[in-house]
């Protein structure tokens, strides 16, 4: 169990105020170390602290307001914190499936009417956002000689296609059924052609880089977008929001300590199909 052991380490997660940020700070502090919490909005990243601290240590968790895009929010970060061992880029911009089985950038998220501008904006914080941060990190790390580790966090949809047909409403037209958007796929993409990249990079500089491509996670999604998505996949169901803690605590320990340049993907077999 020691292989698993981040006693002393800090981590840096960006977009924590998301589903499954939570999870992965809960994963590094249970593991030992502590985290700290970005994301761009402060009422998430606050409540998320105090709500780790509650259930763990004081010191487990500290919290800051961070724009993954912009070069100066993340300095003024960098520049208050300590040495930092591990970087998770979390943060994404990712449509996500209501109630209803829609979400309000119909038709926006269609590539036939998809703007520049929204295509810029779905991948300025999915891929700029690593870019950015991640540069910032590896910097201090090198000027600290951290044996550091840095995790992409990546989706299925990095290695398949979406399968648009789960997204489908009968009752509604072609150009209004919803999509999961094209910015989304290729931002996973290039995150993970980022991520072998910056493996080889700065391989010598002892710092490691993977990513993790999850399925989707189960969050009180519609009952037919559920049924359809789970035949999809040979476990046939989505994940728990838990069930990745484990490969984020391998990832970023000495567990995968010969590993670097790799997707560990993580779909319930569905990319198998």
């Amino acid at each position: 169990m020691k292989l698993f052991d981040l006693s002393g380490k800090k981590c840096l997660i960006t977009g924590a105020g998301g589903l499954l940020g939570r999870y992965h700070a809960e994963a590094i502090i249970e593991a030992g170390g502590s985290v700290i919490l970005t994301d761009i909005d402060r009422n998430s990243v606050v409540s998320l602290a105090e709500d780790l601290k509650e259930g763990y240590e004081k010191e487990c968790a500290s919290w800051a307001v961070m724009d993954v895009t912009d070069h100066k929010s993340i300095s003024g970060v960098l520049n208050r914190m300590g040495p930092i061992d591990i970087l998770i880029n979390n943060a994404a911009k990712d449509p996500k499936v209501d109630s209803t089985g829609l979400n309000d950038s119909i038709p926006q998220s269609r590539f036939e009417v998809m703007s520049l501008k929204s295509w810029k904006e779905g991948l300025d914080v999915s891929l700029n956002g690593t870019f950015l941060v991640t540069q910032a990190v590896i910097n201090k790390m090198i000027k600290n000689n951290t044996a550091g580790v840095i995790l992409n966090i990546s989706s299925d949809l990095s290695v398949i296609a979406p399968d648009q047909r789960i997204y489908k409403n009968l009752s509604e037209s072609f150009s209004e059924q919803n999509v999961k958007p094209i910015f989304y796929s290729a931002s996973k993409w290039a995150i993970v052609g980022m991520t072998k990249y910056l493996a080889t990079y700065f391989a010598s500089k002892n710092i490691r880089v993977n990513s993790i491509s999850p399925g989707g996670v189960f969050n009180d999604h519609p009952k037919g977008f559920v049924e359809k998505i789970s035949n999809l996949i040979p476990m046939s169901r989505m994940a728990n929001v838990d069930e990745y803690k484990g490969a984020v605590i391998f990832a970023c320990s000495d567990a995968s300590s010969y590993m670097t340049g790799h997707n560990l993907i993580l779909d319930g077999g569905r990319s198998l199909w």
